[in-house]
């Protein structure tokens, strides 16, 4: 049987997903470079056929103006990890040249960014991303297509669910490249944070889901679906158990507001007809969610649902901490310090480090909440070009399929209480799921 140069390509893109899911989801700066690597050979070799170029064309002109503002966003991020005089850091950082000043350095020339080594490397991650839109623009333009890549994800996440819950089970050792140790009483996967982990599931169980609700629908009646229908199931059934063992409270936190959309949507806005994907939901919501999370959990079911336990009791305490919201208070304040150009892409650690230089004590890489990231990172002007080069997808009226609107809700509560969108995987599925979701005019 010949394969088509098209479903190759698809294979090619599968094969870069797997590589990110397995080690950690891309989240180091050698994985960045190899993933930065792969994709551009990826979109090269695709770019050579003439349809798949006529689809990137047709992409480029609809959307200039989008592509021209991220152009000059990624632009200013090389500003920002470029060495300029000292003295002009009164102006562009001067938290930053007090910093220089008090330790008596004798640079001339310094960067606005804290860290200029992460922020190169967030730059090539950004470029990725912009390369892996392309890509799937020129490879998955038919809807077909689309239920291909769900496939994928379904058998990837089912394989990453899997060895999550085994791991769990055996008390989480630490196994070649695969590190338990973190998270000792939750699964974690082939991920080292067990929220990741969570959230990664989830893009893999509504693609479950939208397969199964195809398949009840119409798509070809003349096809008999028992078996796959039996091994959509069967994932379902491990991919919500590995998110229930995550124990991560914003994990199960979306996967019951996950099925509160499709029970909404399927029980009062849908007119269909077919009542099993109902059942499903109905399945998921009793078995999987509460009788699971009550064998896993125990007393703490519902702890993991509660998204901020314990948050707001100690956030008006004047004693720093390490909750959650606490970081996201410190993040906050930090913005306001480098409010107009920021402190540079992946440069929070190191802001982190200046700040409690002299304790061993605390020690944050992210601020717990995306948003409130990205604005210290960017500051106002290059949070500003982002979010202009991204209106267009947001203001389209085709783009509120479905699953766009569930996105848009992990999106919101992701950027406001955690860092997952910081997560190169993460940023993927994102970027693929919404992409893929738009309406066709």
């Amino acid at each position: 049987m010949q394969v088509s140069k098209n479903k190759i390509n698809q294979y090619l893109f599968f094969l870069i997903i797997s590589i990110y899911t397995l080690f950690n989801g891309g989240n180091s700066n050698i994985l960045i470079q190899i993933n930065f690597i792969f994709s551009s050979i990826l979109f090269f070799y695709i770019l050579k056929d003439k349809n798949c170029k006529q689809h990137l064309n047709n992409f480029n002109y609809n959307n200039r103006f989008s592509l021209i503002v991220y152009l000059i966003f990624l632009f200013y991020l090389v500003l920002q990890i470029i060495p300029i005089p000292i003295e002009f850091l009164k102006f562009f950082s001067p938290v930053k040249y007090n910093y220089l000043k008090n330790l008596n350095l004798e640079e001339l020339y310094v960067s606005i960014s804290l860290s200029p080594t992460n922020s190169f490397f967030q730059i090539i991650n950004f470029i990725t991303l912009l390369i892996i839109l392309f890509i799937l623009k020129m490879s998955f333009y038919n809807e077909r297509y689309k239920i291909r890549f769900y496939y994928f994800l379904s058998l990837l996440g089912f394989i990453s669910s899997t060895i999550g819950v085994i791991f769990y089970l055996m008390g989480n050792p630490d196994i070649f490249f695969i590190s338990n140790s973190n998270y000792k009483n939750s699964s974690t996967g082939f991920f080292i944070n067990r929220t990741v982990f969570s959230v990664f599931l989830l893009f893999c169980l509504l693609s479950c889901l939208e397969i199964l609700r195809i398949i009840n629908s119409n798509i070809n009646k003349k096809k008999d679906y028992f078996f796959t229908k039996i091994y959509l199931r069967l994932f379902i059934i491990f991919i919500t158990i590995g998110i229930v063992t995550s124990l991560s409270r914003i994990g199960n936190f979306l996967l019951l507001s996950t099925m509160i959309f499709y029970a909404i949507d399927e029980f009062f806005l849908r007119k269909n007809k077919d009542k099993s994907f109902r059942y499903i939901i109905i399945f998921i919501l009793i078995f999987d969610i509460f009788i699971l999370g009550l064998y896993f959990g125990s007393s703490q079911i519902i702890d993991r649902f509660y998204l901020l336990k314990d948050e707001f009791s100690n956030i008006t305490s004047a004693t720093f901490s390490l909750q959650r919201l606490h970081i996201i208070k410190f993040g906050l304040n930090e913005f306001y310090n480098f409010i107009f150009f920021g402190y540079g892409s992946g440069s929070f650690e190191t802001l982190f480090q200046i700040r409690f230089s002299n304790s061993s004590n605390y020690y944050a890489n992210h601020a717990h909440s995306d948003i409130i990231e990205y604005l210290g990172e960017f500051g106002i002007l290059g949070f500003g070009l982002l979010s202009l080069s991204l209106l267009k997808f947001f203001l389209n009226k085709n783009a509120y399929s479905f699953i766009n609107v569930v996105l848009l809700f992990y999106m919101i509560i992701i950027l406001l209480f955690d860092f997952s969108l910081h997560i190169p995987i993460i940023q993927i599925l994102f970027l693929s799921f919404y992409c893929l979701n738009i309406k066709k005019n």
